[in-house]
């Protein structure tokens, strides 16, 4: 039997050629991939799907948040949102509200079950994130936000690091 070679753990100091992109690229489809398949096959149980998922975890994020922003949060049409509102409260997973300034509004947040689900995919996705972070280190971990929030487009970012002060 031959040894399999590893990838080298660090990346090469020409990082911005075509090879190192690609590495990147492949690391994050497959990273992402591999850490939600345990979320995914809890929703499937439900009839759920990721759009879902990406739907509750920011209304948990934000409880209280307009539609609008979610749609900004998510990029996604209005109508795909819709759709995915709708099988969230059927499920009694989502509430909505009226704004209690402007009528037109609609708050959104969690039902109790869908509190509970939003905590089963999160102890889901956890496990696997905190034992790659543990793995790769504090440097690490700093470095790939830094790479993950320059995805992100600058006008984006505002409201990417607003979930982050709901923490502090």
């Amino acid at each position: 039997m031959t040894d399999v070679l590893q990838p080298p753990r660090r990346a090469s100091p020409l990082f911005l050629r075509e090879a190192e992109v690609r590495r990147g690229i492949e690391l994050l489809y497959f990273g992402y991939s591999h850490m939600i398949r345990g979320a995914d096959a809890l929703l499937a149980t439900r009839g759920l799907g990721r759009a879902h998922h990406r739907a509750l975890y920011f209304i948990a994020r934000r409880p209280g948040m307009t539609v609008s922003d979610l749609l900004r949060l998510l990029a996604i049409t209005k109508q795909s949102l819709s759709r995915v509102l709708q099988d969230l409260t059927a499920a009694n997973l989502v509430a909505v509200d009226v704004g209690p300034t402007d009528r037109r509004q609609r708050l959104l947040s969690l039902t109790p079950d869908g509190a509970m689900l939003d905590a089963e995919l999160f102890d889901a996705l956890r496990e696997r994130v905190a034992s790659a972070y543990a793995e790769a280190g504090q440097g690490a971990v700093s470095g790939f936000w830094d790479v993950l929030t320059g995805l992100i487009p600058p006008a984006d970012r505002p409201l990417v690091e607003s979930l982050q002060s709901l923490e502090n």
